[in-house]
């Protein structure tokens, strides 16, 4: 385990030096405090609406962030050869595949909490009560993100940045279509379909009080299931790949 996380110390300290990180948190910084100057949708109503918006950004801005950071990570590694001397220093190829990836889960960690910290706090500010459910909303986007990560990994081990964009923008489409193809759970499909609809709680959060620790718990497996699986697949061709 000090290899995968040696490995993934390196990915969050070149993220760090990355300028995407940086613009995406102050692009979320400016929409976010624009949020409530926005026309009122009626008494009562406006922390909802606040809420429904400012998850609305933050899980735009995770899943952009999710791409930028895991398209090209591990072509541009194999491009300029530098993985090699990584792997030279006794590090399986599953770990190198395993530590990309938590570096980059880490840095969307980091970039959730803090675009959860700036929602949070010009909602409290402006609306004079604390939205605690907001950072269920945030757990849940950064959970879907970290799993398109963990996608965008897995797949860039086998073809190129251009072609893992794609993949990854139709794995998301295809994940959040499963209501609409397949009608309700009475289809013998349901549970076989791949859904990333257990992360899906904006509604809740936005209108309601959030949801239930049991809920979040299958949420957990739902994303540890999600993410063991793709790392897995992607340790297996990376092992195979010739390089």
């Amino acid at each position: 385990m000090y290899r995968t996380w040696a490995i993934a110390r390196a990915v969050v300290a070149d993220a760090i030096r990355r300028r995407i990180v940086w613009v995406v948190a102050l692009f979320s910084l400016v929409l976010a405090a624009a949020i409530p100057s926005l026309p009122s949708y009626g008494v009562g109503v406006e922390g909802a609406v606040y809420r429904e918006i400012a998850l609305a950004l933050i899980y735009v801005a995770m899943i952009v962030l999710a791409l930028v950071l895991s398209v090209t990570r591990i072509p541009g590694e194999v491009e300029r050869r530098t993985v090699y001397p990584v792997l030279a220093r006794d590090v399986s190829r599953w770990q190198y595949v395993v530590g990309t990836w938590l570096g980059i889960a880490l840095t969307l960690l980091a970039a959730a909490v803090a675009f959860g910290l700036i929602v949070f706090g010009v909602g409290w500010v402006v609306y004079d009560a604390p939205m605690f459910q907001l950072w269920q909303g945030v757990l849940a986007i950064w959970m879907e993100a970290a799993v398109v990560a963990a996608f965008c990994v897995a797949v860039s081990t086998m073809t190129l940045p251009a072609v893992v964009a794609v993949a990854a923008l139709a794995f998301l489409f295809i994940a959040h279509v499963r209501a609409d193809l397949l009608g309700g759970p009475g289809h013998p499909l349901w549970y076989a379909y791949p859904s990333l609809d257990a992360f899906n709680i904006i509604a809740p959060v936005a209108h309601g009080s959030g949801v239930d620790a049991l809920y979040l718990g299958v949420m957990t497996l739902v994303f540890l299931g999600w993410a063991g699986a793709l790392l897995v697949l992607g340790s297996a061709a990376f092992s195979r790949k010739d390089l």
